[in-house]
């Protein structure tokens, strides 16, 4: 019976970028995992109460853009979304790139072998953008998450910050399962951090 679990993204957060990284090598490796990738806007969460949505104004955020086109090939392209997925997350983090930007998105896309003409065809119909809502809102609502990464299995949620990216795909195996089984199997746990680190 595969590993089954949820996680939440958005790929400004650098610690989503290194659980992400874990669970795509290991994915790409052969895990055995049922992996739902859900999109959570941190520009969302950052809105004050009274505010104008960031649903109601995406151009507003810089992150909207990237979560739109990847949702596209998650759904319509799904082979293709595990290597884009974590060549997004590099692209951002390792090279700066900015993904707000329709063109550096397009130049990603391409590079994966992604369509960027129908995904950016799509993202104009304004499903996406509604997709990326309605997944926000679902985990904001049922399980109180609050921010990325977020794992999500049993009934339960908890933020998780790994601080390396992994050393090979048995590291990137080991540390998610890991990180699951604390989630579901250990339910008295609440919250475990290091009071230091060593760097």
């Amino acid at each position: 019976m595969p590993l089954t679990f949820s996680l939440t993204w958005d790929y400004r957060c650098p610690f989503a970028r290194i659980v992400h990284r874990h669970v795509v090598d290991a994915l790409l490796d052969g895990a055995d995992w049922d992996v739902t990738f859900v999109p959570f806007c941190l520009g969302q969460v950052h809105v004050e109460p009274g505010e104008v949505p960031i649903w109601d104004r995406p151009d507003d955020d810089t992150g909207l853009l990237a979560l739109q086109a990847a949702v596209v090939v998650r759904d319509q392209d799904p082979d293709r979304f595990w290597p884009l997925h974590r060549r997004l997350f590099e692209a951002r983090h390792a090279e700066g790139a900015q993904l707000r930007d329709e063109a550096v998105l397009r130049q990603l896309l391409a590079a994966e072998g992604v369509d960027a003409d129908a995904v950016f065809t799509e993202v104009a119909t304004g499903r996406p953008l509604t997709t990326v809502r309605a997944e926000h809102e679902a985990a904001a609502r049922d399980l109180d998450v609050w921010g990325v990464p977020t794992f999500m299995a049993g009934g339960r949620a908890a933020f998780v910050r790994l601080m390396d990216l992994p050393h090979d795909a048995a590291d990137a195996r080991r540390s998610v399962e890991q990180c699951v089984t604390m989630l579901t199997d250990w339910p008295a746990l609440n919250e475990f951090k290091h009071t230091s680190l060593d760097r």
